[in-house]
């Protein structure tokens, strides 16, 4: 009872009307003379049975007392005894017996008789796979029920057993929502179509410096900024060291580890496999009733037993928090420096990842800047270019990156590039402006010279009227002056005929 505590269990109040304790142990001291059997025990035990109404009963290392019978076939009648013994009292009974050795099929064959006669038979084995500790489960039969037959792994924990499950047929889905969070990088936001979406996984690449931690950081920092409850687990730093770091970008987390919003978690203090690694941070998300959670990097579980045991823990990390709807932001760390290689990541968790997002270098000029991308982003637009992320006392920002000739430019030889380009707009601009002024100065010297034309036109075709109109007077004045002349001198009127002489 008193290990019992260690895991919530408070059997001590339960003793008396629910519960009963039978020390059945033999003592150390005690002599074997002559044959005996379980009989008085079983005797006791109807009595207790029937005082309490009890229903269920354990028989725990069941095996130290049949090993005291003389050989096999005395430890089959017993066997026999109390399976009947059970059967009468219509008990639900929970037997334990250790197996032999390293090997559990020897369990099998020590108590194989066994095996005929109880409904469910478990196995649990603890064994060493490179240096890590891992214990496992397995159901070898199961009357009237299916089962899973294969191995699960198991930890005890501050609750008991917890056993690793898998997914099954015919279990409900996780609940799917439209609604985004942000990554805490406004440009990124834009490039994600608005951000993550809730109860998503979102994994980040890259290679050690590529900002993995900090964008972590401003997804945390966001995460509190809207009063969600955040549990961060750092396996490379302590918290003490992520939130001074992080405050050299503008991310500022030591006010939400103080006001209780932000749980900030060193995976150096977790010990053993994998599967325990799952255990220690599901619990702390529930006891903090987080909505997000980033764990950095999760490759870190690799190094806790095999590749592929550590794969299935990280699938099983991320089914749990989709179920659970919690936002789950990872890191993984990719061992070398390269662009190829990017179809799979350790643990290959890419697969399982909804948004995967890889961070990379480009060294250029004596420089090593960073590049940021979208590789995938499940059920929503997103970007398909590579973009510089910059990093800065201000904070974090996302910048285009410059493309001269083919070449990608970033950081000092981008920003040279932009300067030039800048300069370049700023004298044309203003020999357009200058352009345009002389352009408008000669359109103002032809449209006045237009002006004086079309004055001068006008001149010309009135003096030209008056010309006309006086040539046409004067031909007249002339025309009757002669005729008046005539008139006046007589001369020239004609004698009629009839007035003429001979």
């Amino acid at each position: 009872m008193e290990n019992f505590k260690s895991f919530g269990w408070k059997l001590a109040e339960m003793q008396g009307a629910k519960l009963y304790f039978l020390d059945a142990q033999p003592m150390p001291d005690m002599i074997h003379a002559g044959a005996f059997d379980l009989g008085g025990m079983l005797a006791a035990l109807s009595a207790k049975i029937k005082q309490m109404g009890a229903v269920r009963i354990v028989f725990d290392a069941l095996d130290i007392v049949l090993a005291l019978l003389p050989d096999a076939p005395a430890r089959h009648v017993e066997m026999n005894r109390l399976h009947q013994w059970l059967l009468d009292h219509h008990m639900t009974a929970l037997i334990t017996a250790k197996a032999g050795g390293d090997d559990t099929s020897s369990a099998g064959q020590q108590f194989g008789f066994m095996q005929f006669m109880v409904d469910c038979s478990v196995v649990l084995n603890h064994r060493v796979d490179q240096g890590v500790s891992q214990r496992n489960l397995r159901v070898q039969k199961y009357r009237g029920s299916s089962f899973n037959e294969d191995e699960s792994p198991f930890v005890i924990g501050k609750s008991g057993f917890d056993v690793a499950l898998a997914r099954s047929l015919g279990r409900a889905d996780a609940k799917v929502t439209n609604e985004r969070v942000s990554s805490g990088v406004e440009r990124l936001d834009t490039m994600l179509d608005g951000g993550y979406y809730r109860g998503a996984c979102v994994l980040l690449t890259g290679f050690p410096g590529t900002a993995k931690t900090t964008l972590s950081g401003a997804f945390a920092e966001a995460c509190c900024l809207r009063g969600e409850r955040t549990v961060f687990v750092s396996f490379d730093s302590d918290g003490t060291e992520v939130v001074r770091n992080l405050t050299s970008v503008g991310i500022r987390l030591a006010r939400f580890v103080e006001s209780g919003c932000l749980r900030m978690v060193s995976g150096r203090t977790f010990t053993g496999s994998a599967e325990t690694m799952l255990v220690h941070i599901k619990t702390l998300a529930k006891e903090h009733e987080a909505r997000c959670v980033v764990i950095d990097p999760v490759s870190a579980l690799a190094k806790a037993g095999n590749e592929l045991t550590a794969h299935a823990v990280a699938e099983r990390l991320i089914d749990w928090f989709k179920g659970e709807g919690m936002t789950l932001v990872c890191t993984s760390l990719l061992d070398e420096i390269s662009t190829e290689g990017l179809s799979s990541t350790p643990l290959q968790i890419s697969t399982l990842a909804d948004t995967w997002i890889h961070l990379n270098y480009l060294v250029q000029a004596g420089e090593r800047n960073r590049g940021i991308s979208i590789i995938k982003s499940r059920g929503t637009a997103h970007s398909n270019q590579v973009r510089e992320l910059i990093l800065s006392k201000e904070g974090v920002t996302v910048a285009d990156i410059y493309t001269a000739g083919g070449e990608v430019l970033m950081g000092t030889m981008r920003w040279q590039k932009e300067s030039a380009e800048r300069l370049a707009n700023e004298v044309a601009e203003v020999s357009a402006k200058l352009k345009r002024v002389s352009l408008d100065a000669e359109q103002a010297v032809l449209e006045v010279r237009a002006k004086s034309l079309k004055t001068e036109l006008i001149a010309k075709k009135v003096e030209k009227d008056l010309l006309i109109r006086t040539t046409a007077v004067r031909k007249r004045e002339m025309s009757g002056g002669r005729a008046r002349m005539r008139e006046l001198r007589g001369a020239d009127i004609a004698v009629p005929a009839k007035l003429a002489k001979p």
